[in-house]
């Protein structure tokens, strides 16, 4: 049985930092497509990022140079380390993976495992 457990999530001002962590179990993460979602209230589920085995990465435009996914294979571990947070920034975030190549290209509909989530709250 997979499980994807998110924790690392909180509230922080403007300019702030948060490492998201994602516990991953039933599956071996550097074997997969493995990424960070988020969802705000009123709006739909968007990618922020991801990665493989190979340690290729993928970038949503509006996390670029703030935000660095990367992955613990010992721990099975996934993380997401924010920096410079802005209040847009706000929102559930979710790991998520995939057996879907190329990594890139992987549409959320393919992303079969999902965790539960963590929150962050960014206050102006």
């Amino acid at each position: 049985q997979v499980q994807l457990v998110e924790s690392g999530g909180g509230s922080v001002q403007a300019g702030g930092s948060l490492r998201l962590s994602c516990a991953a179990s039933g599956v071996t993460i550097n074997s997969r497509c493995v990424g960070w979602f988020r969802q705000a209230p009123g709006k739909e589920r968007e990618g922020v990022a991801t990665i493989v085995g190979d340690g290729t990465t993928t970038y949503a435009d509006s996390v670029k140079g703030r935000f660095t996914i990367s992955q613990d294979n010992a721990k099975n571990t996934l993380y997401l380390q924010m920096s410079s947070l802005k209040p847009e920034d706000t929102a559930m975030y979710y790991c998520a993976a995939t057996n879907f190549f190329p990594c890139a290209r992987a549409p959320r509909s393919e992303f079969a495992y999902w965790g539960q989530g963590t929150q962050v709250t960014v206050s102006s």
